[in-house]
């Protein structure tokens, strides 16, 4: 059974947000580490060590908040889904 148009919408608008949310941190973070404070580079650590633990773990924070301010779906959610997460072959 394939899942509706409006929930796959969702779903990658949700992907889209946090690649771009942790781009735009990376991005900014070592710009401010070049131009004011090595400190800065921390962030960029915290950013990278997030994107390497929901590879593990599929928990991400910031799909965690967009979901609590009605933008995010997560692609496991569906109760009546027949494909494991993210449209795979159930096993």
């Amino acid at each position: 059974m394939t899942q509706p148009k409006t929930h796959q919408r969702k779903i990658m608008k949700t992907q889209m947000i946090i690649r771009r949310f942790a781009g735009t941190f990376i991005l900014a973070s070592l710009l401010l580490a070049h131009y004011h404070s090595q400190n800065w580079l921390w962030v960029t650590a915290f950013v990278g060590f997030n994107l390497l633990q929901s590879s593990f773990t599929n928990f991400c924070p910031l799909e965690t908040i967009l979901k609590k301010l009605g933008v995010a779906g997560n692609c496991c959610a569906s109760e009546n889904s027949e494909a494991a997460c993210c449209g795979g072959d159930k096993h």
